[in-house]
This record gives C-alpha cells, sequence and structure tokens, in this order.
C-alpha cells in the first residue's frame, strides 16, 4: 500500500485528473456545447491523465537530488519509490497513454507524441533556460484543449485555437510569477529565471504584459459570434482579476505577495474556462 500511495503521488493525481478534464473540455468546446460520446472521453482522458502523469514522474526523478534536501518526504527522496521504479512506472504511463492516443486517431497520437516530446525536454533541459522553460510548461499547460478538438472534430476549431492562446498566454504570465515566489530555490539550482536574470520588478512588468495580452484577446469570440453573451458575464469578472491582480503584482513585487497573485491568477484562469464553456451552450441565452 505505502508504494501503491507513493507512486499516486508522484503522479500528481488532481493535476492530472485536471488535464484530462481539460481534453474533455476541449471536445465539449469544439462540439458547441455537445458531449463527447463514452469512448471519446474515455481515450482523451486517459490519454492526457498519463501523459501528464508520465510527466510528473520524470520531473520527480530529475528533481531528486534538490528535493532530497528541499522536499525529503517525497516519494524517491524518501525511499518509498527508488529511481528504477520511477523510470518504470512512467514508461508505463507513456505506453498507456500513447496507445489510447493511437487507438483514437494518428492525429491524436501525433498530438499526443508533441505534448510528450515537450514535457520531456523542459524535465530534461529546459527547466534550466528559464522563459523558455516557461513558455514550454505553457505550451503543455495549451495542448490538451486543443487535443480535445482533433480527438472529436479531426480539426482544430478557431474559437478553440483562441482559448488555448489565451491559456498559452495567461498561464506564462503566472509561470514568470512563479519566479520570483521560487527565486531563493530557483538561485540554488541555477536556473536562469526571468526574476533571477533581471531582477523581480521586471518579472512583474513581463508577467503583466502576458495577462493583459490575454485579456485584449477575450472580446474575439463575442465580436466573432462564435459564443452566446453568457460569455460575457463570466469572462468580464476573469478579465477584471486578471487586471487587478497584474496592477497588484506591479506595484509590490514581493515574494509573498508574488505568491497570493499566482493563486489568484489561478482562479480568473479558471473563470475564463468556465466563460468559453458556457459561452458555447446556445440553450442557455434562449
Amino acid at each position: 500500500m505505502r508504494k501503491v500511495i507513493g507512486l499516486l503521488r508522484l503522479t500528481r493525481v488532481v493535476n492530472s485528473s485536471m488535464m484530462g478534464f481539460a481534453t474533455i473540455i476541449g471536445a465539449i468546446i469544439a462540439l458547441k456545447g455537445t458531449f463527447p460520446s463514452p469512448m471519446e472521453i474515455s481515450l482523451g482522458f486517459i490519454t492526457a491523465f498519463t501523459l501528464t502523469g508520465a510527466s510528473m514522474v520524470v520531473n520527480d526523478y530529475y528533481d531528486r537530488l534538490v528535493d532530497a534536501v528541499n522536499e525529503p518526504d517525497r516519494p524517491i527522496p524518501s525511499g518509498t519509490i527508488s529511481t528504477k521504479e520511477a523510470l518504470l512506472y512512467a514508461a508505463a504511463l507513456v505506453a498507456i497513454g500513447l496507445s489510447a492516443a493511437f487507438i483514437t486517431s494518428l492525429l491524436c497520437l501525433l498530438a499526443a507524441t508533441i505534448s510528450l516530446t515537450t514535457s520531456t525536454a523542459y524535465n530534461t533541459k529546459g527547466k534550466a533556460l528559464g522563459f523558455v522553460g516557461n513558455l514550454m510548461v505553457s505550451f503543455c499547460v495549451a495542448i490538451p484543449f486543443i487535443y480535445g478538438g482533433i480527438l472529436v472534430r479531426s480539426t482544430v476549431e478557431p474559437l478553440l485555437l483562441l482559448f488555448s492562446l489565451m491559456a498559452f498566454l495567461s498561464n506564462t504570465g503566472r509561470e514568470v510569477t512563479k519566479g520570483i515566489v521560487d527565486v531563493e530555490g530557483d538561485r540554488i539550482r541555477s536556473l536562469r529565471t526571468v526574476a533571477l536574470v533581471h531582477g523581480p520588478k521586471k518579472a512583474a512588468m513581463l508577467a503583466m504584459a502576458f495577462y493583459v495580452s490575454a485579456v485584449l484577446l477575450s472580446p474575439i469570440p463575442l465580436i466573432l459570434k462564435i459564443v452566446t453573451l453568457n460569455y460575457l458575464i463570466l469572462v468580464v469578472v476573469s478579465d477584471i482579476g486578471f487586471l487587478v491582480s497584474s496592477t497588484l503584482l506591479l506595484r509590490d513585487f514581493s515574494k509573498e505577495n508574488a505568491r497570493t497573485i499566482k493563486r489568484a491568477i489561478l482562479f480568473c484562469m479558471m473563470m475564463g474556462l468556465t466563460a468559453f464553456v458556457v459561452g458555447v451552450f446556445p440553450a442557455i441565452v434562449r
């Protein structure tokens, strides 16, 4: 049982599940409010969950020496899971995820492979590159939504592309903000984050630029009339949250405030996601 719990902790069940649900939400957006079939939901969720889980395991494998100092209770440094067991577990998750993608379609297999390659590159080399690593993480956050569209339509709807771009921009801002929070630990690991290389103030300015860029894109679905007015109510709340958070971060770019802003931005992103989902259900406005 101790081993099982250790493996589940390595997988980051909550994070991996979120990526699985993101794929389903992408499919719902692509279908304009219609739910995918049970088979499509199952295959999409399995692919996203297992590949994200594999990435989490590989991340812990490469961070094991740092975790031995900072997070000694994690599965690998605590000895609950050996490095060999962790790698075998990651390989099993990859095999399951790619198999589910292959069963779905060759296009899904291609998208899943690209996502897996990006996450592996981040864990092995990209993390040390700072801002480039931030972009890689954001790509992995955005691609499940696109995968959902490919899953049900074998193509990517313009609305889904737009939403994925907004998710990419807002998450990049959050990753830069996270660099302000983690500046001490990142210095030990010699990571070239924006906050370390250019200072927390410039990191806050860059994060704000990404948040504002996401906000500026938000009216486009309404202008193009590809969502209902329900979208407007929730996206306004999300946009205000982004703008207020950006302003507060720029005024106070301390580690403590950046941590608060990082959490607030996650809420804004969830509100934006909800706005898109609600906006594709035309029956609600009648």
